[in-house]
């Protein structure tokens, strides 16, 4: 077995294959840009290189300076992980020219299905079904055009050189086709290299099922179950489960048997994920193959017991497979929810702060945490956003959706936008618990997953004044004489009592809460009503009795910004001070940038007249784009940046004098 491997990646996938490769006594060399010098991965291998600027194509995509780290440090073999140079066959060709083992498939499997056209074809020629679409070699508009006329629509614009949801749109009509093909060209371009398209029919109620496939070098196969990975945004996974719900044991079969016919059809070696389209009549077709591990991989290592990053280190070394397929076995249910740093509210569009209180729920046989972080790291703009992968098993998928719904309400963040609450609502809804699955379910269930607080307004205000106070206290330095009435923290005033005023503010609204305090309890006056509370403050659990009714919650009080965690849900407000001055980021008539990034294209010129929603700016933020539009009719005065500059969140973009027609309507 090899004794020191490379880990060409980050984050959580880089700590998840040191874990394996350290229980395996394998030594573990890292690499890191500026923005990751103290980033956890490094801090858990045995030893790390420093590799270039934040940016990934300074850093992590260099592949020729990993090689020759590998060279530098005696690494035997390069684990990819995935994304990156992951599915690059360049890389995997100069792994193997410089004699050493890439931790994966072949640099042929790889270009076989590096071009979801190419592969298609090949697929094709292996018997595997295949969506009606086209992917071939011409790619003129004029062609396009045609072939998406012949396919129908809707139709799926997807790069061929792509992956994770970029490069790809839904097209439902032929007048959007143009601007759709453009934008998809342009995404792809950025982040692969490649502007090249393939055109899909569009199931309306598809099901996204995956077979996990492994090859060893003599070619043998095997299946490791499937995974549903249906629940998605922007075509990206957002929950996924093994074994699929509703599948009957001969599709199972099926499937896995055509999946690994495509590996094989490939001369694939290591681990694969082959991926369908399975629709409502039970009929399945082929949709891609991914040459790597998938980010989704642990709930097939819950439910079949076994290490696929071990199984990928012996099948890379030589050994055989470790198991027949007969004796691949599955046993209950997993669940993986991807925790990302984002606003689900915004459209997912990701978020970017400091992790300032980060607490997850307590690991065990059922709950397990993937992640590449710890409290007071950051999240940058220049990686992808998701902070961890929370993954569950129980012995049914009931049991299993109730242990996500508990270890969501576990997950504590506070200094960024997370999308746990929505993840919270999703596990929690009762379509998702009837397995009512489709690739449209978010789109298809809005008002259940973007659910109201679970915490009544004034509650919540009376729970964190409570907080802000029991806190303070827990801070303030005792009088070393018991018997003083100022020792005993309750705002003691000689021949009076005295209602401490304070101000919390709740997005735009202030609200005035008065709060009495006595030895044993507290008199809370809030928006006319009077609230009994008492309570207790441990570090950051706060139980609580308000008006005879007991609640707990977790709070993180910070520069005046208070997070309580109820539930799955979260509270938000600031100690309001009139000095803060509150200001909207943008005025009427400008756009601000809703987050950090880089301008990719600017679509207006100062004098144009442009329509409310008209799209204006390009920007592109964690490896996607966002069209930022027009907020109301009007005329462009100013640009602000140009194509290639990096903004800030709350920039101004671009200023509009807004028409007389378009502030009659708004009035």
């Amino acid at each position: 077995m090899f004794s020191k491997i490379l880990i060409a990646n980050r984050g959580e996938i880089a700590c998840r294959i040191i874990h394996t490769a350290h229980r395996m006594g394998i030594r573990c060399v890292a690499v890191y840009s500026d923005a990751d010098a103290d980033a956890r991965h490094v801090a858990m291998a045995d030893e790390a290189f420093h590799i270039g600027p934040a940016p990934s194509s300074e850093s992590y995509l260099k592949a020729d300076k990993i090689i020759e780290i590998a060279k530098e440090s005696g690494a035997q073999a390069i684990h990819p992980g995935y994304g990156f140079l992951s599915e690059n066959t360049q890389f995997a060709e100069a792994c193997e020219a410089n004699n050493i083992v890439f931790i994966g498939p072949p640099s042929s499997a790889i270009a076989a299905m590096g071009s979801k056209s190419a592969a298609k074809a090949i697929m094709e020629k292996a018997g595997v079904p295949l969506v009606p679409g086209y992917h071939g070699d011409d790619q003129s508009p004029e062609t396009l055009r045609q072939e998406a006329e012949k396919c129908g629509f809707p139709l799926l614009l997807k790069a061929v050189a792509g992956g994770g949801g970029k490069g790809m749109r839904v097209v439902e009509r032929m007048e959007d086709f143009d601007d759709a093909l453009a934008a998809a060209k342009r995404e792809s371009k950025n982040a692969f290299g490649n502007p090249d398209m393939l055109i899909e029919r569009y199931l309306t109620q598809p099901r996204h099922v995956e077979i996990q496939v492994f090859c060893d070098q003599s070619g043998k196969g095997v299946y490791l179950a499937e995974r549903d990975c249906s629940v998605q945004r922007r075509h990206q996974k957002v929950l996924e489960e093994a074994p699929a719900p509703g599948l009957s044991e001969e599709t199972r079969k099926a499937m896995g048997e055509a999946a690994v016919k495509a590996a094989q059809a490939i001369n694939y070696v290591g681990a694969g994920t082959v991926e369908f389209l399975y629709d409502v009549d039970g009929s399945f077709f082929f949709m891609e193959m991914n040459t790597r591990l998938q980010v989704e991989h642990p709930v097939t290592e819950m439910v079949t017991g076994q290490d696929l990053v071990e199984w990928q280190l012996k099948v890379a070394w030589g050994e055989p497979l470790p198991l027949e397929q007969s004796q691949v076995k599955t046993r209950g249910h997993a669940l993986e929810a991807r925790i990302y740093a984002e606003d689900p509210d915004q459209d997912f569009l990701p978020a970017t702060g400091n992790l300032r209180y980060l607490s997850t729920p307590d690991e065990s046989a059922h709950v397990r945490v993937d992640t590449g972080v710890t409290e007071g790291d950051d999240i940058s703009i220049h990686y992808d956003p998701m902070i961890a992968k929370l993954i569950v098993w129980d012995e049914t998928r009931d049991q299993a959706i109730n242990r996500m719904v508990q270890a969501l309400e576990h997950y504590r963040i506070a200094g960024v936008k997370t999308n746990i609450r929505f993840l919270h609502a999703l596990a929690d809804a009762q379509p998702f618990r009837e397995a009512d699955l489709t690739t449209g379910f978010i789109d298809d269930h809005r008002e259940l997953l973007f659910p109201k607080s679970r915490l009544d307004t004034h509650k919540a205000l009376v729970l964190a004044a409570g907080f802000v106070l029991e806190q303070r206290k827990s801070r303030e330095v005792i009088s070393t004489d018991p018997w003083s009435p100022f020792a005993r923290q309750n705002s003691w005033r000689m021949n009076s009592e005295y209602a401490q005023p304070l101000q919390l503010q709740v997005g735009d609204d202030i609200h005035d809460l008065k709060i009495l305090e006595r030895d044993d309890r507290y008199q809370v006056y809030v928006g006319g009503s009077v609230y009994n509370l008492t309570m207790r403050l441990d570090d950051d659990y706060l139980q609580a009795v308000i008006n005879g009714h007991r609640i707990s919650v977790h709070g993180n009080l910070h520069n005046d910004q208070l997070v309580l965690f109820y539930e799955g849900d979260t509270f938000n407000c600031n100690l309001y001070k009139e000095s803060y001055g509150f200001e909207e980021m943008a005025g009427e008539g400008s756009l601000a940038a809703p987050m950090n990034g880089a301008i990719v294209a600017v679509q207006a010129k100062v004098g144009d007249k442009v329509k409310a929603g008209q799209s204006l700016v390009i920007m592109e933020a964690m490896k996607m784009e966002h069209a930022i539009k027009a907020p109301a009719d009007g005329v462009v005065t100013d640009i602000f940046f140009a194509e290639g500059d990096q903004v800030s969140e709350g920039a101004e973009l671009i200023a509009i004098e807004v028409t007389a027609d378009a502030e009659e309507e708004a009035s």
